[in-house]
């Protein structure tokens, strides 16, 4: 059964070390979308702030035709991003009629803050606080705390999507 992933949550909440691993694990193709955004001069439309939804939709658009050919191909796909905006992922989920799952990663404040520090290219505190409040401001799909061992996080999220 072929399916989509969406990964999402705040900065520093391990979104692209823990979408990389279950991509390794399912042979699946990894798509982020801050690189998207970046390498498409994306991120200067603001609203409210934040990156504009409208941004955020002009990358799904973006991203269509690599995740359709290996949807098609049989290859799973994992989405990792912050979807902040709940419009940018109705948009993913209507232009991908696939079955998908999402998964909202969870961690406190204190933990995203200092995993921001660690980075090599850190985002800063302000940054990480503002997205922290905009990412979590609604739920969507399932909620998985992130604060435990890495590969605790790896198999709770595997233990959802189907065996490949």
């Amino acid at each position: 059964m072929v399916f989509y992933v969406i990964i999402r949550g705040p900065l520093g909440s391990g979104k692209s070390t823990i979408a990389e691993r279950i991509a390794k694990e399912l042979k699946a193709e990894h798509i982020l979308i801050d690189k998207i955004l970046d390498e498409h001069k994306l991120t200067e439309e603001r609203e409210a702030g934040y990156i504009s939804q409208k941004s955020f939709c002009k990358a799904n658009e973006i991203i269509m035709p690599k995740a359709k050919k290996s949807l098609k191909n049989g290859i799973p796909v994992i989405f990792d991003g912050n979807f902040y905006w709940k419009s940018q992922i109705d948009d993913l989920i209507r232009k991908l009629d696939f079955p998908h799952y999402v998964f909202t990663l969870r961690a406190p404040l204190k933990v995203c803050i200092e995993r921001d520090h660690q980075r090599r290219k850190t985002h800063g505190e302000a940054a990480v606080q503002a997205v922290y409040k905009k990412s979590i401001g609604f739920g969507y799909g399932r909620a998985i705390n992130v604060n435990m061992p890495l590969d605790d996080c790896i198999k709770n999220i595997l233990s959802y999507l189907p065996n490949p």
